[in-house]
């Protein structure tokens, strides 16, 4: 009998963002590679009832696409998949908000913030020293990593469409005992996480959906299944 996994997508859906066109191809691909079906649901931030969907789901994706309708319900998501073990994958602003969600939560630092939307505080989340809104660039991953496991590479050529990321003067303070910074840019600036006491959190300021446009498998969908697959 054919797996079947339930996932749910979390961000407010555009249809004119390239990523949100790249999703649902991303997934198709990953499930067919995997042999297993894969429904989804598109949960819009300010839907009654976010947390309940994520619950009942066997994967949480956090969607480009912030700022966010209701930013309080994307940080309950990421909390909620962070302590409850959750297969969670984040892209763009998902990356984003999982950093900032980390720092606060885990950290203490109740003051990190995000230069889009606040204007005080520690801003984790800084303006991009160079916009990266359609633009690609090399990406390196930390051997044995899980990104770089997923990729089976320790490097990749990927596309974003983001103007804000990890301010670099709190980079090596978010890193600790959990949290791994595990994706880099050709300048050294960070461009993914994952969370080493969880069975699969990863999130990246890349767009690895991106690839299924391409007719391409994107191997961070496909890990992110694998890892639903192996919670069931």
């Amino acid at each position: 009998m054919t797996a079947s996994l339930n996932l749910a997508l979390v961000g407010d859906y555009r249809a004119s963002a390239v990523a949100h066109q790249a999703i649902p191809l991303a997934i198709e691909r990953a499930a067919a590679h995997l042999g297993v079906s894969a429904s989804f649901t598109w949960l819009p931030t300010d839907q009654p009832g976010v947390s309940d969907a994520v619950r009942s789901s066997d994967a949480v994706w956090v969607v480009p696409g912030s700022p966010y309708k209701n930013d309080d319900a994307v940080f309950e998501t990421i909390r909620w998949a962070r302590e409850q073990r959750h297969p969670f994958l984040g892209s763009c602003g998902g990356f984003q908000y999982a950093v900032i969600e980390y720092a606060r939560n885990v950290l203490g630092w109740q003051d990190a913030n995000h230069a889009e939307t606040d204007e005080g505080g520690r801003m984790v989340i800084a303006p991009l020293s160079c916009s990266l809104v359609e633009q690609r660039g090399e990406v390196r991953f930390a051997p044995g990593s899980r990104i770089a496991e997923a990729y089976g590479a320790q490097s990749s050529d990927e596309g974003y469409h983001c103007n804000f990321g990890v301010n670099p003067a709190f980079s090596e303070a978010l890193e600790g005992e959990n949290l791994r910074i595990t994706s880099w840019d050709a300048s050294g600036d960070v461009r993914g996480i994952e969370l080493n006491d969880h069975p699969f959190f990863v999130a990246t300021l890349f767009q690895s959906e991106r690839a299924a446009l391409q007719n391409k498998n994107s191997p961070l969908a496909i890990a992110w299944l694998q890892a639903a697959l192996a919670r069931r």
